[in-house]
């Protein structure tokens, strides 16, 4: 009867001994956590077209267009207290009025790189941690004054002398 009593024991504590022991191996710690990559833990944040006036001499010459997408980790982007679209598109401003080097006018000096990095350093800069990992250009464009006509909705909704009817 003893020998079965120390047998059980026996093999209640190799069970529970191995059973601790998987539980343990199976888990990582959070601090060894895997990278985010482009398939999980990233989010991204897109925004809306953004139109920034360029002067030169006081006087608008063109506006830059952009489209914008900023990768992210989930989690962190989910704790800023302010939309992150928002935060994102003022800087963007920011950037582009502190910097007036950046010339879009003449498409052979623009380094694309220089700017979305340039935009990513000034955003993680601002937030005082890195949590923008990569800004993605989805369009980007540059429209010069000359072809922006100020009056073009207002001729289209006003009908010429011609076209107006008698009183």
């Amino acid at each position: 009867m003893l020998k079965l009593v120390v047998a059980a024991i026996w093999i209640s504590i190799a069970t529970t001994g191995a059973v601790l022991y998987s539980f343990q191996s199976r888990q990582s710690p959070e601090d060894t956590a895997a990278e985010p990559n482009a398939f999980q833990g990233l989010d991204y944040v897109k925004s809306g077209v953004i139109s920034v006036p360029l002067f030169s001499d006081g006087k608008v010459f063109g506006y830059f267009l952009a489209r914008l997408v900023y990768t992210a980790e989930a989690k962190r982007l989910n704790q800023l207290k302010l939309p992150a679209e928002a935060l994102l598109t003022d800087e963007v401003y920011s950037y582009l009025f502190a910097n007036p080097q950046i010339d879009f006018t003449k498409r052979d000096d623009v380094d694309l790189n220089a700017f979305r990095d340039g935009i990513r350093n000034a955003v993680n800069e601002r937030i005082g941690e890195p949590l923008i990992r990569d800004v993605l250009v989805e369009q980007m464009d540059f429209l010069p004054k000359k072809d922006v006509s100020p009056n073009t909705v207002r001729e289209a909704s006003i009908p010429s002398p011609a076209e107006a009817p008698a009183q």
